[in-house]
């Protein structure tokens, strides 16, 4: 069952879950993945409600989205397996079936093609209208060598030289799966 909600009466609990990291799942070619995300921003534009989630280049969540541009947010409320947010933030779709190690919950969506998680029952459904490389002539010396190290290999999950892509979601549907 989901409990329909107004994305903006949530965005104190969006925000400081983000901090903490929230998940970014994506589905193409029937294969339903998820990653930690610590970047996001909620906000309106257009004269739409948007999340825009930031993925770096490399990542096969970035290929599932080129294939389809559609991603859920999927949120923590209250006590959640902390597990879930360590593994799909270190382990990479490639070569990982993370829904199925960590036993997580698939529920079907409303207005688009991928499933929310149980676990984190808060859900953004999204539909990309606007996606962007960060331009990095435009970021400063200082987050450059801090966020995008050149000499740290470009598969390593903490850090790497790959800029991000932000990729803007109309937030079609808000949700608490309860």
């Amino acid at each position: 069952m989901k409990k329909e909600i107004q994305v903006f009466d949530y965005a104190t609990e969006i925000m400081k879950a983000i901090e903490k990291g929230v998940l970014l799942t994506t589905k193409a070619d029937g294969k339903v993945n998820t990653m930690t995300i610590s970047w996001g921003t909620l906000g309106i534009e257009w004269g739409k409600p948007i999340f825009t989630a930031f993925v770096r280049e490399n990542r096969f969540t970035k290929q599932q989205l080129e294939r389809n541009p559609e991603f859920t947010i999927n949120i923590p409320l209250g006590d959640f397996n902390k597990k879930i947010l360590g593994v799909c933030g270190t382990k990479s779709g490639h070569d990982t079936d993370k829904i199925s190690e960590l036993n997580l919950t698939l529920e079907s969506p409303n207005n688009i093609s991928v499933p929310a998680i149980k676990e984190l029952p808060l859900t953004l459904e999204c539909k990309v209208i606007y996606k962007q490389k960060q331009d990095e002539n435009e970021i400063t010396e200082e987050d450059k060598c801090k966020f995008y190290p050149q000499d740290v290999e470009s598969s390593f999950y903490g850090a790497n030289r790959d800029f991000h892509i932000a990729y803007y979601g109309e937030i079609v549907n808000a949700y608490i799966v309860e």
